[in-house]
């Protein structure tokens, strides 16, 4: 009888709305035979306790070994991670007010914040001044009240905050991902290997005996 060759790619962080875990919600596996796959993609990797943390560092190895277990016989190739960080999340499905809230007030915050930022800027490099004297220079007069400079440098930074980010409310002007999704791939990056290296140093990755 021929071995069944089963493929897993692990993936690094993974979140679930029930306290179950099971092997396909943190992986992608594959294998010849049908029979085979469903059974290891069944195979229950965590169950998560009301009293206990909500986050957990599970080996590849401790996933073999379940899949192992499960179909003896099986050889089974990793093509992922070598360790997944698996979190348990609940989410309201019903949208209240404090959701919303917290919308607004991370948007007040955003425009606001932004805003004293750009103007605490431009008051320490004396703008006003410049485009004064750029003024003067031009028309031969002294600006009186705003200028076409200060209408055309505050149209032309907006549309250059709008560029950069790539979108237009909710749309995307191209198909690049943003600065900010950038920014922040990094960092869910970098915080997942802390974590994961974290957990390893003080020996509660979920792994093999």
């Amino acid at each position: 009888m021929a071995e069944n060759i089963v493929y897993m790619k692990l993936e690094r962080n993974i979140e679930v709305q029930s306290p179950d875990a099971f092997l396909s919600d943190v992986a992608t596996v594959r294998c010849s035979d049908k029979e085979v796959t469903a059974k290891v993609k069944a195979i229950k990797i965590h169950k998560f306790k009301e009293n206990e943390q909500k986050r957990c560092v599970i080996s590849v190895l401790k996933l073999i070994e379940l899949m192992e277990q499960e179909c003896p016989g099986i050889r089974v190739e990793s093509l992922g991670e070598t360790d997944v960080l698996l979190e348990w999340v609940t989410v309201s499905k019903y949208k209240g007010w404090q959701q919303w809230w917290k919308v607004a007030l991370v948007a007040a915050v955003s425009f606001f914040g932004t805003a004293f930022t750009i103007i605490a800027y431009h008051n320490d490099i004396g703008i006003v001044n410049v485009f004064d004297q750029i003024y003067g220079i031009v028309m031969g007069q002294e600006s009186k009240g705003v200028s076409v400079l200060d209408v055309s440098y505050s149209i032309g930074l907006g549309l250059g905050i709008i560029l950069f980010f790539n979108h237009v409310g909710g749309r995307r002007i191209t198909k690049d991902p943003t600065p900010i999704e950038v920014a922040l791939r990094k960092y869910e990056q970098d915080v997942d290997m802390t974590l994961i290296d974290t957990a390893d140093r003080e020996g509660k990755i979920i792994d093999v005996d």
